[in-house]
């Protein structure tokens, strides 16, 4: 493979045959997967809050409809 210095960027390179753009700064990358692999889980988490409170809505309205059914059969 052949790699092409990216003018203006010490740790970028390019490639020859596919031109993508390769960064060679390892702590760059490391950073950059950990910010991807934090927001994640924070989406994962905001996931699970959100079917965590639809089950509670779900709960509340069952609970309000079985206090009608008492309150009207009464």
């Amino acid at each position: 493979m052949i790699y092409y210095k990216v003018e203006g960027h010490t740790n970028l390179l390019r490639d020859g045959n596919t031109k993508a753009i390769i960064n060679t700064n390892m702590t760059e990358y490391k950073n950059y997967m950990s910010l991807k692999q934090s927001k994640m889980n924070e989406s994962q988490k905001i996931e699970s809050l959100r079917n965590e409170i639809d089950c509670v809505k779900n709960d509340l309205s069952e609970i309000k409809e079985l206090l009608r059914r008492l309150s009207n059969g009464s």
